[in-house]
């Protein structure tokens, strides 16, 4: 059992940037495979970007690729979100998600695999 708190999330002027945070609760965070997934209003939930339990493979989705850059720690329990060049269609809450069994340099972007989540964090991008 793990449980996700993220943190980091705010209004923000496009252009801007912000540093999401994802803490872990449990002694074994470098077991699972990490993951950010995003919902707007009224969308489904989508995925962002992922990273493996070694933190060596990293996947983006194509939207947010070039901008955002996913990261983890594994002595702090803590996989991180850095996001730049934001732009309104970023607004939406941000959730990170854990999921078990995945091979050390594995990935997943499924949405359903994923076995814990955050609660979420608000993310705004306005002028």
């Amino acid at each position: 059992q793990v449980q996700l708190v993220e943190s980091g999330g705010g209004l923000v002027q496009p252009g801007g940037s912000l540093r999401l945070s994802c803490a872990s609760s449990g002694r074994t965070f470098s077991g699972y495979a990490m993951g950010w997934f995003r919902q707007a209003p009224g969308k489904d939930r989508e995925f962002v970007a992922a990273i493996s339990r070694s933190a060596s493979v990293t996947y983006y989705a194509d939207a947010v690729k070039g901008r955002f850059t996913i990261s983890r720690d594994n002595a702090k329990n803590t996989e991180y979100l850095q996001i730049n060049s934001l732009k309104p269609e970023d607004t939406a809450v941000y959730y990170c998600a854990a999921v078990r069994g995945k091979a050390y340099h594995t990935v997943t972007t499924d949405v359903r695999e994923y076995d814990y989540w955050g609660q979420g964090t608000q993310v705004t991008v306005s002028s």
